[in-house]
């Protein structure tokens, strides 16, 4: 089965996009803290869009009404990873070089930090929050999974079986499973909520899958070594996957799922980079747009209901928003 659906993703692969290209509006905002690399941005109730500075060590809001930004200083060395806004409204972010997940109050800048476990879990990476309000991460380079009960002030974590599988982007489902990606392997994982762990091999030995969103279909990931857009049903234990336009060419990274089911990712390979939108229902890439900054990379992007757009941070030190098609 398999073999057969790849072949159909193929098929695809080789259909031609720019006759039906729809592309999207996307703006741009240079962020004032030079050669910092904004990047992983969150939404907050108010329209507002938190990110960080990973180069900088600071969080910021960014307020689209009047433009206007504003800093938050984190603790030296906390090379932050991303930012995350839980349902209660509080504002969390991995400090990913200095061992610890940390809460900033927005009132009065405030840091509480959480520091990880004594040789586990050392560079907590990308959040995700549960229906319980624990915060699930990965940590890339000490190959595990981790968890924070915000309540009891729990951290459980569980390895990663294969060696080097760099554990990166992350979702939860509603059954409260995290799903996760391996970027140094062609794996995605599955971990249940009394923290077991299974491993799920890609169709091909050479994906390399590095973001993920989770739709009603099911597991979307990017393959950001070979350009593929994939999709995995976890009832039926089948994979589908569509090659993009720039194949191996393409290095798609940051992606979203918006509230049509619509995939959207950006390829980081060509300059400019590309926002690129795919649509489940016909099984086309229906929209290409180059970001006009360039972007240089694009590592993790959110889609805000509200406004039904998509919020990322570029490497070329800008805040983008992409407004979407209806």
């Amino acid at each position: 089965m398999i073999h057969k659906l790849l072949a159909v993703s193929l098929l695809f692969s080789l259909a031609p996009v720019g006759a039906k290209n729809v592309p999207v509006e996307i703006d741009e905002w240079t962020v004032e803290w030079q050669n910092t690399r904004p990047r992983d941005p969150a939404v907050a109730d108010d329209g507002r869009v938190w990110f960080v500075g990973q180069a900088g060590d600071y969080a910021a809001v960014f307020d689209p009404g009047d433009e206007s930004f504003k800093r938050f200083d984190l603790p030296d060395g906390a090379g932050p990873h991303t930012i995350y806004i839980t349902r209660d409204d509080q504002i969390w972010y991995t400090g990913n070089k200095a061992r610890h997940l940390g809460r900033i109050d927005p009132d009065t800048g405030e840091i509480e930090q959480v520091a990880m476990p004594e040789g586990e879990l050392d560079d907590p990476h990308t959040l995700f929050e549960d229906s319980q309000g624990r915060l699930w991460f990965t940590a890339q380079w000490a190959n595990q999974v981790g968890r924070y009960d915000r309540e009891s002030g729990e951290i459980v974590h569980v390895d990663v079986p294969t060696e080097r599988a760099r554990p990166y982007g992350i979702e939860v489902d509603g059954d409260d499973v995290a799903w996760v990606v391996l970027l140094g392997t062609n794996k995605i994982v599955r971990i249940t909520p009394d923290m077991k762990l299974t491993e799920i091999e890609l169709p091909r030995e050479d994906a390399r899958p590095r973001r993920i969103a989770i739709t009603g279909r099911g597991i979307w990931y990017v393959d950001y070594a070979r350009g593929y857009l994939g999709l995995y049903d976890p009832g039926a234990g089948e994979f589908r996957e569509w090659q993009s336009e720039l194949g191996h060419r393409s290095g798609p990274y940051a992606m979203a799922a918006d509230d049509q089911g619509r995939i959207w990712f950006v390829e980081t390979h060509p300059d400019p980079n590309r926002f690129v939108g795919f649509d489940p229902e016909s099984e086309s890439f229906f929209s290409i747009t180059e970001i006009p900054s360039g972007a240089g990379a694009v590592r993790h992007m959110v889609f805000d209901p509200p406004r039904n757009a998509v919020w990322f941070g570029t490497d070329t030190n800008n805040l983008g928003r992409a407004r979407l098609p209806e």
